[in-house]
């Protein structure tokens, strides 16, 4: 969108939030780079150059606006509907592979040449893997600076930066301010990072932040799904937010998410501060907070059958997940069973295998056990018919030995067909995997009974193949269509409750 002037131009004079993260305004006298939505007087249409990602204003020598902060902006919803090359490069680097494993390692997981990734990200994004990571660093040493009371060497390192000179320089760079002066402009009282226990460090505290979004949004299905489905020890509700914990690659962690009219509350509780960008990102994908409702709902909104569902309740967001690996175990777990049936089938994997850990603010027990820790678990101990066990056990050593990939950066087609070949995967679990694992907006479920008996009603074909038909006209949003019709129904998993659970 970066390269239609005249509509980039529209967007920053009307102040349009809608377009925030989809480019960013650099002011050529100043030398300050915004999003559209920036409060201050617009400049002049002659000094505005257009870039299509923070990393690329600060590559060009713009620093950040001090009071829109277009770093913490959405992420481009173009990163949401792609499963190209950019897309999933942009994925894994909002995963923070960059700073863990380096270009190589990027370029590894992509399937193609370090060379080529770089190429790509440049011709599209105006900046290379590398830019790209570092102004993620930066936006994620801000957000420590300004919130919690970690010193400064502690931020750099947690941060992603391999120096504290680096640090220091890149703060410097990108936000015209040393650290130590990022801190005092801080309004007072943002620190949230409490005091450590005896033994422990500032690191072990708690960070709280707000995770922007694009208006509307819909709270019910989203927090209502993941309440309903959540796994007791691994998933709550209390006081009115979802909590859950999360692995995590230096250690584990803690997040309560609570809505908001115009944000979502995010409260992090991390063993090691280092993991805090991964855990962002994961809470995001979560959520589906990148997503563009206003594309989203007016596609939808073209059949005159399903106009009036978001009419009445629109911005819903796909409930995802913050595990891959996790949610395809519980897809088979919850084959042809209950919901109720299925929490409790994961309960008891999360029992009997899942990491205990201590949750000081509620009752948070485990972690759900990955791959590694199940590849061994024993066939005859899981309450499930012998069939789905062969799934259950098939599924987890294929994951663990690295034979089937399901991270952000999998292709979708390619796991599609990885899945189709294990014994018991029919379309639906491949399908919900795709939608809420994968991130496929365009996975679809036309046999699920839901979506079958919603169609019903609506007047839309309920056949499986006629309702397929029906639904190419809603792609590429057809997993958002899915959203609508399973909230015609009654169901837990559409309404928040009322009290703790």
């Amino acid at each position: 969108m970066h390269t239609d002037t005249e509509r980039c131009v529209r967007a920053v004079r009307s102040k349009d939030a809608r377009f925030d993260g989809w480019f960013f305004t650099a002011v050529t006298t100043t030398r300050i780079y915004c999003r559209p939505s920036c409060p201050v007087v617009p400049p002049k249409a002659g000094n505005m150059t257009f870039y299509p990602s923070a990393a690329a204003c600060q590559q060009a020598g713009f620093r950040a606006c001090k009071r829109c902060r277009p770093d913490s902006s959405p992420g481009s919803p173009e990163w949401n509907h792609r499963a190209d090359l950019v897309a999933r490069a942009m994925r894994l680097i909002a995963d923070g592979v960059v700073d863990r494993e380096g270009v190589p390692g990027l370029a590894v997981r992509l399937g193609y040449s370090a060379r080529q990734v770089e190429r790509q990200l440049l011709a599209e994004l105006g900046a290379g893997p590398l830019a790209l990571a570092r102004a993620q660093r930066a936006q994620t040493a801000r957000l420590l600076i300004e919130t919690t009371t970690l010193p400064m060497a502690d931020v750099a390192f947690a941060a992603g930066f391999s120096s504290v000179r680096t640090f220091n320089d890149t703060v410097r760079e990108v936000f015209a301010l040393a650290p130590g002066e990022l801190r005092a402009r801080a309004p007072k009282g943002t620190a949230s990072t409490q005091a450590a226990p005896p033994g422990g460090s500032a690191a072990s505290g708690v960070i709280s932040l707000r995770l922007p979004f694009r208006a509307p949004l819909n709270p019910d299905n989203l927090f209502g799904h993941l309440i309903a489905t959540g796994v007791p020890g691994v998933e709550e509700w209390r006081g009115g937010a979802y909590r859950r914990t999360l692995s995590l690659p230096h250690g584990h962690g803690v997040v309560a998410l609570t809505p908001h009219p115009g944000h979502i509350g995010c409260r992090l509780r991390l063993t090691d501060p280092r993991d805090l960008t991964l855990a962002i990102s994961r809470c995001r994908r979560l959520l589906d907070l990148d997503a563009d409702p206003a594309a989203i709902d007016a596609q939808l909104s073209a059949d005159p059958l399903l106009a009036p569902l978001v009419a009445k309740a629109p911005g819903r967001r796909v409930p995802r997940t913050v595990d891959e690996a996790e949610f395809a175990v519980r897809a088979v777990l919850g084959q042809q069973v209950s919901t109720a049936a299925a929490r409790t089938h994961a309960a008891r994997l999360v029992t009997a295998h899942g990491e205990p850990v201590d949750d000081p603010e509620g009752g948070l027990t485990h972690l759900f056990p990955g791959p590694e820790r199940l590849a061994g678990l024993d066939p005859e101990s899981l309450a499930l018919p012998r069939s789905r066990r062969t799934t259950l056990t098939t599924l987890v050593r294929r994951l663990a030995e690295g034979s089937l990939a399901l991270g952000s950066g999998t292709g979708w087609d390619e796991a599609r067909a990885r899945l189709t070949e294990l014994p018991g995967f029919g379309p639906w679990t491949v399908e919900v995997i795709a939608m809420r694992a994968l991130g496929d907006p365009d996975a679809f479920l036309p046999s699920d009974l839901g979506i079958r008996r919603s169609a019903r009603e609506l007047g839309l074909p309920h056949t499986p193949a006629a309702l397929t038909a029906r639904a190419a006209a809603w792609r590429p949003w057809r997993a958002y269509a899915v959203q609508y019709l399973w909230a015609t129904d009654d169901h837990p998993i559409n309404f928040i409750p009322a009290q703790d659970a």
